[in-house]
């Protein structure tokens, strides 16, 4: 069984494309594009599934046509609209830490690298800006800026920053 936090949400499936089983695939990552990966993992009915890719193509910078394994009518695609699509984080660890995506660090814990404290840990990302956010649990905004982080570790799931001082106090 797949636990929520072995993956990371990275899209949502559309309307049904075409007739044999092809979907419209909106995703705010393309890890499945970098990183070697037969399958994602879809949300179905409140369970994590795995669906094997057969094929992809892309229509824009943020949606590809996707066909997966054993989804082969319209009325079968249909079914999957508006499923959550998440990747493996273990597979997205193969990738160059450099590229990293956002939504991949849902999950982390923040630590003070001036103090060593805990911080938070991250909620959710808000990328509705130029200017990336990270959203921790207790509702704090910190900038999700190259220029703050010091470290991240994939494997701890802990990202290192350098805070400005009273950064946390506003």
């Amino acid at each position: 069984m797949i636990k929520p936090e072995e993956v990371f949400r990275i899209g949502r499936l559309g309307k049904a494309h075409g007739v044999k089983g092809e979907v419209t695939f909106h995703f705010d990552d393309d890890v499945f594009d970098r990183v070697d990966a037969d399958y994602l993992v879809l949300e179905v009915d409140g369970i994590l599934v795995p669906f094997f890719i057969e094929e992809y193509r892309f229509k824009t910078d943020t949606t590809a046509i996707m066909k997966l394994e054993g989804i082969d009518t319209q009325e079968r695609a249909r079914e999957l609209t508006g499923c959550d699509v998440y990747f493996p984080r273990d597979l997205a660890d193969d990738a160059d830490e450099g590229q990293l995506s956002p939504s991949f660090l849902v999950g982390f814990t923040i630590v003070d690298a001036a103090s060593g404290k805990t911080v938070g840990t991250v909620g959710s990302i808000d990328d509705s800006t130029p200017n990336i956010l990270f959203c921790l649990e207790d509702g704090t905004l910190i900038p999700a800026s190259d220029d703050l982080i010091a470290n991240i570790d994939t494997n701890r799931r802990s990202i290192l920053m350098q805070l400005p001082a009273g950064l946390l106090s506003l």
